[in-house]
C-alpha cells in the first residue's frame, strides 16, 4: 500500500499562490518574492510539482531585450484540483497538511 505524503507548508504556499494566478503563467522569482521564500526552497518545489504533473512549465517566448528567457509556471488540472482540495480542507476546519508551521512571508 502506498501512503500519500502530506505536502509541506511551503509546497502548500506555492500551490496556493499558483492557484491565485489562475491560468496565467508566472515566474519562479515572482513566487519567491510574493511568498518570502528563498529560491533554494521554491525552485525544488516547482521541479517536484512539475515531475508529478501538478505544474506546467514553459520558457518565455519573447523575453525583454538583454535578458535571457526565463521559465514560466502554472498549475495543471491535477495541480488545480490538489490546490482546491487543500483549500477545502482548510475551510472545513480540518487541519491542512502542515498547518500553523508556515505563514507566507515569515520564512
Amino acid at each position: 500500500m502506498v501512503r500519500a505524503r502530506r505536502p509541506s507548508p511551503q509546497t502548500v504556499a506555492v500551490l496556493t499562490a499558483l492557484a491565485e494566478t489562475g491560468a496565467d503563467w508566472c515566474h519562479g522569482y515572482d513566487l519567491c518574492r510574493a511568498l518570502g521564500l528563498k529560491a533554494g526552497t521554491v525552485y525544488p518545489i516547482l521541479i517536484r510539482l512539475a515531475e508529478r504533473g501538478q505544474v506546467e512549465t514553459a520558457w518565455e517566448t519573447d523575453p525583454p531585450r538583454g535578458r535571457p528567457a526565463r521559465h514560466l509556471y502554472r498549475l495543471s488540472n491535477a495541480g488545480a484540483e490538489l490546490a482546491r482540495t487543500l483549500a477545502a480542507s482548510a475551510h472545513d476546519g480540518a487541519p491542512s497538511p502542515g498547518a500553523n508551521r508556515f505563514a507566507p512571508g515569515t520564512a
